[in-house]
Order: structure tokens, then sequence, then C-alpha cells
């Protein structure tokens, strides 16, 4: 019997027809299975009520079967070749050791330079410096941030450093590192896509930093007295002790002291010892072929990220309980000595270790020393908006609900770090 026909007498039944209806006429339905047989029951005789209710819930069955069935509408024809296009790009028989998989950096001098998109000219130098551990690789931890600076014409040179205590130290280290890799591209050592190397040295040179990145850019504007940024944009400027910046930082030092006995006499550290550098890179060339989507530029970020974590942990064990300076020593250094002479501090309404506020009643007396401006914006955001990442997740066949939640907090995220980026972009136009 077809729905339609059941709907009838459904329908009927419900308009006050006779006070029984006959299963034995109800020959099949899938959603009612005892009416599949043809003996009549007494117990199998319902009310009106009833009726009515199984009418109801056969509509409620019936809607929802026809929304699960239905197909996510066809992508387009084009992003079907784009899919077909990357696909075949990235299968392993057309890629070799010195491929390039999906990247438009550059590096050169220990740092990483990141063009323009469209190869458009350059407005103006960013220097780029991310948070503690996440700073090692920018590329990959902060790439959507980036490439919507690039988007805005920005010629960037993003500096990787592994977190340490010695924060003078490391501002120091990024600093020369920045200013080795701007004389190249100045020199033509490296060539960039859309960029003239007579035309870099002319450039406007801002700063960004996030985070302890925010900090190393504030004791470079303390420590060094030329070739300073323009204008330095802070987002969540963080200057916390090692107690509240690291969590159960004081437990961990004598952890490491127990442990670092029995590391040090396992045999696994003397095998390890015994290789090279160069058989590293002849493992990671090896394993180059298995891995296709990775270049060699990737899997070296990827070691230069893991390898933080030891050089910590041996800081710890020799006891080293605070960074260098120490927060109260790089507050005083601030307000006595920083240079740059415009300032943006970025703070997010949802950040709990941010410091915005404390630095802007330091930097205050400072920017009045040296005749500059100082100006404070409040995003919507939490500390790790900058590295949000614009991932693509791909549905299933059935569009469910939980993929609309997932989209929403998506976009919700992406828009915020757009938000960060113009807002910095549109508080660096007044200094082009």
């Amino acid at each position: 019997m077809s729905s339609c026909l059941l709907n009838n007498r459904l329908d009927n039944r419900i308009a006050g027809s006779s006070s029984s209806l006959v299963l034995s006429q109800c020959q099949y339905h899938p959603l009612f299975p005892e009416c599949n047989s043809p003996l009549l029951n007494s117990s199998l005789r319902h009310t009106g009520q009833q009726w009515k209710w199984r009418w109801w819930t056969y509509r409620r069955r019936r809607a929802l079967s026809f929304s699960i069935k239905s197909s996510p509408p066809t992508p387009a024809r084009e992003n079907i070749e784009t899919l077909r296009v990357r696909a075949a790009a990235s299968s392993p028989q057309n890629i070799s050791a010195n491929t390039t998989v999906n990247r438009t950096y550059r590096r050169i001098a220990d740092c990483i330079i990141f063009p323009p998109l469209q190869r458009r000219k350059p407005r103006a130098l960013i220097h780029f410096i991310g948070g503690a551990f996440i700073g090692a690789v920018p590329e990959v931890t902060y790439s959507f941030f980036i490439d919507l600076l690039r988007q805005q014409d920005y010629l960037i040179i993003a500096t990787p450093y592994n977190v340490t205590f010695e924060h003078t130290i490391a501002a120091k280290l990024v600093h020369n590192k920045f200013m080795h890799a701007k004389d190249a591209l100045i020199n033509g050592d490296l060539h960039v896509p859309g960029v003239n190397a007579d035309d870099i040295g002319n450039l406007p040179v801002f700063s960004i930093g996030h985070s302890n990145g925010a900090l190393l850019q504030m004791l470079i504007g303390c420590i060094f007295q030329e070739n300073l940024p323009k204008a330095s944009a802070v987002i969540s400027f963080n200057n916390k002790p090692a107690s509240d910046a690291v969590p159960y930082f004081e437990q961990l030092g004598p952890v490491t002291a127990q442990l670092t006995p029995l590391i040090a006499s396992s045999p696994l550290l003397d095998a390890s010892k015994g290789l090279s550098v160069d058989s590293f890179r002849n493992l990671l060339d090896a394993a180059l072929p298995i891995l296709p989507q990775y270049d060699q530029e990737s899997l070296q970020s990827l070691q230069n990220f893991v390898e933080q974590l030891p050089l910590v942990l041996d800081q710890v064990s020799k006891g080293v309980s605070e960074f260098t300076p120490a927060p109260s020593e790089n507050r005083r250094c601030i307000e006595t000595d920083y240079k740059i002479k415009n300032t943006l501090l970025v703070k997010y309404k949802i950040d709990a270790i941010d410091e915005s506020d404390i630095i802007e009643d330091i930097l205050e007396p400072a920017m009045q020393r040296v005749g500059g401006s100082l100006t404070k914006i409040v995003l919507d955001g939490n500390h790790i908006t900058p590295c949000v990442q614009d991932i693509r997740w791909e549905t299933g066949r059935v569009y469910t609900p939980f993929d609309a939640v997932r989209q929403l907090l998506r976009s919700l995220a992406l828009s915020e770090v757009r938000e960060t980026v113009t807002s910095i972009s549109n508080w660096f136009n007044q200094f082009l």
C-alpha cells in the first residue's frame, strides 16, 4: 500500500469516520510492522486518539527521513578540477626530494620571508615574532594571520626562535637575525617574486609581536639604538614570572632534576649522541617520499619545534627558576629605555594572562620622553586568536547540526583574526 493511501485513510480516521480501523487493510508499512499481518487481533484496535498520535509520529518520521536523504549541493565544476589537480600534484610520483609543496615563503639567515600575495609591490616591511614555543614555526602556527597581512601588500620577515629563560639574549639574537635577513634581501642574495632588492632599503619598517614575542619586540626597542621599527604592534603583551607563565613550574624543577640522572645513564641517550646532524638529515630525506605532503623546509620546522622541550628541561634541571631579566626589571627597562616612537597595544576581551593595561601605564611616560604616540585597542578574541588556522572541514553526505555549529565557530574565530589584522593595518597606514 502506498504512503499516500495510508495518509488518506489516517486523515479520514482522525476526522471522525468509523470508531475503529480494520488493520488488515494495511497490508504493509515499514513504520508499523504490526500492520503487516493480515490477521486481526482485538488488541490491535485503537481509539481515535491513539491513531491521531500515530499519524503525527509518522509525519515527523517521514519529514526526518526526507531531511536525512537530502544530498548536499554539488560543488562547482572548477572546485572539482582544483581538487583533481591538487591530488595529482601531491601524488608520490610527482614529488621529488627538492620539490616545494604548497609553500610560498623562503628562508634566509635563519628567517622566513613572506612576500606579498599576487606578486604585488610591498608597501612596508614587517618584522614578526611569535609566542613562546609556537614562535619556532611561525609559518605553521601563524600561517593564516600572516597570509592576511600579505593580502595587505606587506613584506614579512618572521624570525623563529627557541624558547628560553634568557629574554635579553633572545631579543638580541632575534634582532640580529632579522637584520641579516634584511641585508641579504637588499644585497640580492635571495630572489623573492615581486620584490625588487633596490626597493627594500626604502621600505618603512614595522614590527609585530605576539605574547612572548611582544615582550621581545619591546626589549629590542630598549636594547638597540638604531635600526628600530617606525611603529610596533604589541599583541597580548605578557611579562609574567615563570611560576605564572608555565603551569606547575615550581613542581617541574625537582621532577626534572630527579629524572636527569636516569636519562643521562640511559643507553638510548648514548645511541642518540652517535647520530650526527647529517645522519638525522639523511633520515629526513629517507622519510620524505613516504610523506609527500611535506618538504624539507616543513620537516626542518618540525625539528626546530620538537627540539625546544629538551632545552627547556635542561635549564630547569640546572636550577633555573625565573626569567632573566625578571619581570620587574623588564618593566623598569621599558620605562627608561624604550625608544620605538609609535606603539599599538592590542588586547583581547578574553585573555587571562594579558598585561596590556600594566604596560600601558609604563609606556605613557616613555612616549612623552621620545615624543611618540601610544594607542590601545580591545578586540574580540582570546590569547591564541592570532594562531587560529583556516581549517576547511569537509562535511559528509549529511549536513548535521554539528556541522552547522562547527561552521559557526570557525567563522567567528576567523572573523576575529581578520579584525585583528585589519585594525593593525589601518593603524600602520598613518605611518606610510
